[in-house]
């Protein structure tokens, strides 16, 4: 059992439509204040802001914010679900949307470098994916593949047209659309190298469930990614490795103000690399996953990058995960 979790502001989108339409998956959308109250699609289990589910995150969880996503991931949970592929209204499947199995033989990256662009080994734009250090944007590495079997913890597909980049890239560039070379296969990355990732194209298998959580107090354009750089680290401790496919979904991006994005993405430019740091010098393989995400967390709150009400809702996400399996 698969499911696709999907939260949104607005009437039920062409990629809304199309991913409900997808036999073998089921879809949630998580509704937030600004939803249309008459919200309503075929095969789409619509979850309300005003409703209650029983989870003790709900009330927990500030509303217009994009964290409110974790209800919808919690639902899931509930049912039985195996693997959870996130994704946004604005992200149209594309006619081969699926993701690889989470173990098997794969193309692994190695490299000295700590930091690899992914986005540099599925076409030749000078582009990168949000929350990638800037320190490294320019960097030039040496690189390795080898083929191997791993286990893949988590994996993220990439985007067509519009792909995921920071306001900084949106506001120098005035490129045309980007497409990803689809003749480029699945990489996985070899411990000890990390590249950002996001919520828009990505699966999880039911080991990393927990990482799933969404920080709620910190910007809408950081949570998503300051997830991924947490999860990471974590994720390899147990053997588990982040991969990427190529683009399988177009994305028919909903407006944005530049500007803002620039605003709510600093903490993105000035924290990636001391966030990787801190995470992978306080967990240790001796506790469990989700021990070791309450670790990070309070190491992030002793820096400041979280605020003190994160502990709190973390607590709560982790009891729900628990009461649920």
């Amino acid at each position: 059992m698969t499911f696709i979790v999907i939260t949104s502001i607005f009437e039920p989108t062409q990629a809304v439509k199309e991913f409900s339409g997808i036999s073998g998956y089921n879809l949630i959308v998580v509704g937030d204040k600004k939803t249309p109250a008459n919200y309503s699609s075929k095969d789409v289990d619509f979850l309300p802001y005003n409703k209650e589910f029983g989870f003790k995150i709900e009330a927990l969880l500030p509303l217009n914010h994009y964290c409110r996503k974790m209800i919808g991931y919690m639902h899931a949970i509930k049912k039985g679900t195996n693997i959870i592929i996130d994704t946004d209204d604005d992200n149209v499947p594309l006619e081969n949307w699926s993701f690889p199995e989470f173990e098997g033989n794969y193309n692994i990256i190695k490299t000295d470098a700590k930091y690899l662009n992914i986005y540099e080994m599925y076409t030749k734009e000078k582009i990168w994916p949000r929350g990638f250090p800037l320190n490294f944007i320019n960097q030039k590495i040496n690189y390795s593949i080898d083929e191997g079997k791993v286990k893949v913890g988590i994996w993220q597909g990439l985007a067509d047209k519009d792909p995921d980049v920071d306001a900084i890239y949106r506001l120098i560039n005035n490129t045309p659309p980007i497409y990803f070379d689809k003749s480029k296969p699945e990489y996985v990355l070899d411990k000890g190298i990390f590249c950002p990732f996001n919520s828009q194209n990505t699966a999880f298998t039911k080991e990393m469930f927990a990482l799933l959580y969404l920080p709620a107090t910190v910007t809408f354009r950081f949570t998503d990614i300051l997830r991924g750089l947490i999860a990471q680290p974590i994720m390899q401790l147990y053997g588990h490795h982040l991969g990427f496919i190529t683009s399988t979904v177009i994305q028919e991006r909903n407006e944005h103000n530049y500007l803002k994005d620039f605003e709510s993405e600093i903490p993105c430019y000035l924290h990636t690399e001391n966030v990787i740091n801190i995470v992978s010098k306080v967990i240790n393989k001796d506790f469990s996953i989700s021990n070791n995400l309450y670790r990070a967390y309070e190491a992030l709150l002793n820096e400041k990058i979280v605020l003190a009400d994160e502990l709190e809702i973390l607590n709560a996400w982790l009891s729900d995960i628990e009461e649920s399996k």
